[in-house]
């Protein structure tokens, strides 16, 4: 029955070639496919230096040049319509259907290109692209039904449950869209509670988390049951995961409720300062399966959750974001002691990241070998700004002022004592 449907389709298509006005159409229809390959590049080459004057509006931008990279195709479009309109008006003769079948594949083309971009996958984008531009030349053709019951006809019979084309073809695209509407109400939904005031850091990404990861489960039932499928017939599948889980993916499972219970008791959360091995650096962002710390050299690392539960982690912004600093140094002995601890707070107090409260201190610590021993202990807000700068301006500012005082900064002597008599005498170079 169905390759009878497909034999009729292709002879009518041969019977209206024999039509001198359908192969006129087909002239016009070949007329703009060229008039817009020729035109289109010029037209795309004029108007791009306007497109890119925009600078400001990085979203218009974005999306003009989508519409840019496909004007020979809104070229062949327009020209189409326009073709349509003057068939119609001139001979008032309203069997122009293969132009106007020629201009909608061509609309649907630029709108269906357009909008698939926002499927950040390319190769997911341009497969539901053309997906979508078949379906919608069927349905201009009139081929649906036919197309439908032939894809029905190749099916599989397993058990009492027939699997055929048709139905896999609906799976993938009411699954496919449940999932990427899902994950996109997800992520928008993620974001807002990230950034929410009302809200901690950590549980508001774990809020985020946890709505995502619910929604996406709930589109899944959601588009299942509406292909007919029974949950319940997932119970085996279902418990022979979760033993696969258990024994092949127990690190990723590890990681992931790790990640739960780092954001469930808010040890870390983003913009907080850790060291944890030979990594020091601010968190960045908290994953399910990863936590991404940035060093002060620009280095991105992705630590996994389960390192922060049974490592030992130093954090410098746990409780308060204030962390001490102290700074070394020694002065001659024919220095006073007293105007050395009162300059170098005072130009520790000069430097613009440390601290006015607690107020830097300075303790003679040692009288040493060659120099007055001192310790100055300063406190900074900012640590995820870095720690040897902050040291190098009140070490720079301390040698300002003592220089200024006259102040010096002794350095080692050795002195050699001769035993035996040593005469010196002069000797004219050779």
């Amino acid at each position: 029955m169905v390759l009878g449907r497909a034999e009729d389709f292709v002879l009518s298509v041969f019977d209206g070639l024999l039509d001198p006005w359908v192969l006129i159409q087909l002239g016009i229809v070949l007329a703009v496919l060229l008039a817009g390959l020729l035109l289109g590049p010029l037209l795309e080459r004029r108007l791009e230096p306007r497109v890119r004057a925009i600078e400001r509006q990085p979203r218009l931008l974005r999306f003009l040049a989508l519409v840019l990279r496909r004007t020979r195709f809104i070229v062949m479009a327009a020209l189409g319509w326009i073709a349509v309109f003057l068939i119609r008006a001139v001979t008032l003769d309203t069997r122009s259907a293969v132009v106007m079948g020629a201009a909608s594949l061509v609309s649907a083309w630029v709108v269906i290109s357009i909008v698939s971009r926002l499927i950040r996958n390319r190769m997911l984008g341009r497969l539901a692209a053309w997906a979508a531009w078949l379906f919608i030349a069927l349905w201009i053709l009139g081929a649906t039904d036919e197309a439908a019951e032939l894809l029905d006809a190749a099916a599989l019979t397993v058990g009492s449950t027939r699997i055929s084309l048709l139905l896999l073809v609906k799976a993938a695209f009411v699954i496919g869209l449940a999932l990427w509407v899902s994950v996109g109400l997800g992520s928008i939904v993620e974001r807002r509670l990230a950034i929410a005031r009302d809200l901690t850091p950590s549980l508001g990404v774990l809020l985020g988390k946890l709505f995502k990861i619910g929604i996406v489960i709930f589109a899944g039932m959601i588009a299942l049951t509406s292909l007919g499928i029974d949950l319940t017939a997932l119970t085996v599948f279902s418990g022979a995961l979760g033993v696969g889980i258990g024994f092949g993916l127990q690190k990723v499972v590890s990681n992931f409720v790790s990640g739960i219970i780092i954001l469930a008791d808010k040890s870390i959360k983003p913009g907080d300062t850790i060291s944890l091995g030979e990594t020091f650096g601010w968190i960045r962002s908290l994953r399910s399966r990863f936590v991404a710390v940035i060093t002060r050299d620009g280095v991105e690392y992705l630590i996994p959750n389960e390192d922060f539960i049974t490592n030992r982690v130093v954090s410098w912004s746990f409780a308060d974001t204030k962390i001490r600093v102290d700074v070394r140094f020694g002065v001659a002995y024919s220095s006073d002691p007293h105007e050395v601890r009162r300059l170098a707070v005072e130009a520790a107090g000069a430097v613009p990241r440390v601290e006015a409260q607690p107020a830097p201190v300075c303790h003679l610590t040692a009288f040493g070998d060659s120099s007055l021993d001192f310790i100055l202990r300063f406190w900074v807000s900012d640590p995820q700004n870095g720690l040897t700068n902050v040291r190098g301006a009140v070490l720079l500012a301390c040698w300002d002022a003592f220089k200024a005082a006259g102040i010096e900064i002794p350095f080692p002597h050795r002195e050699i004592v001769m035993k035996t008599p040593v005469k010196v005498t002069g000797a004219a170079a050779p």
